[in-house]
């Protein structure tokens, strides 16, 4: 499938699949979505020293380097697990140029480390934050009991409404230590529901530029 990269309304920029019209990032502010959804509504919840995070769908690395960011900033130890199954080139990582917009030393170089370290290994890109990417379809996850914090991130229900089902939220669920948070830039009553039936407490939020809602939902 075809893909460019484009500037979203922030000023960051995201990969866009024009066979889908689908974005990795919102173009109203790929930078924007990123730190309301994951950050604001997801991490900043977590005070406890340690943090083991799962990542649907890694993608740019957009949501692991800004993670790293502020982990640092809050005192917190990450653990992060990131699933794709179709890595992003080293080259549209150069493009995308995240570095410009963040305040960290050696992004560039940790950026890199995240995106160059070898799938299925465990790799500390910096003190206190540890990486292990894993190249697989998300439904063939099968942790349980681990996380305490899900960024749910898959491309959107209507290109890819497979990973938006029961099936899907129970494999989460499952990976999820109780009291786990799952968060995602989606709010389709369909997704919702789906969400809940599996056993999950859902909030509504306020979400991103260019969305009316966002979705967290609790493992109870």
């Amino acid at each position: 499938m075809k893909r460019r990269i484009i500037t979203t309304a922030d000023g960051s920029k995201t990969i866009q699949i024009e066979d889908w019209n689908e974005q990795y990032h919102s173009k109203h502010g790929a930078m924007q979505e990123a730190y309301h959804v994951f950050i604001e509504h997801g991490l900043r919840l977590f005070t406890s020293e340690d943090i083991k995070i799962l990542e649907i769908g890694f993608g740019t690395g957009l949501n692991a380097i800004i993670t790293l960011l502020e982990a640092k900033k809050m005192g917190l130890k990450v653990n992060y697990v990131g699933v794709e199954a179709y890595p992003v080139s080293l080259k549209e990582v150069e493009e995308l140029d995240y570095c410009s917009q963040l305040d960290l030393a050696n992004c560039a170089e940790l950026l890199g480390k995240m995106h160059g370290s070898p799938w299925e290994a465990d790799v500390e890109i910096a003190e206190g934050f540890k990486l292990k990417k894993e190249k697989k379809d998300f439904r063939e996850i099968d942790y349980e009991n681990l996380f305490n914090l899900v960024y749910f991130d898959a491309f959107g229900a209507r290109v890819q409404p497979d990973l938006w089902t029961e099936e899907m939220f129970a494999i989460m669920y499952h990976a999820m230590k109780e009291n786990g948070i799952l968060v995602t830039y989606a709010a389709k009553g369909s997704v919702r529901r789906a969400l809940q039936t599996i056993g999950f407490a859902v909030e509504r939020l306020p979400g991103p530029p260019g969305k009316r809602e966002m979705l967290r939902a609790t493992k109870t």
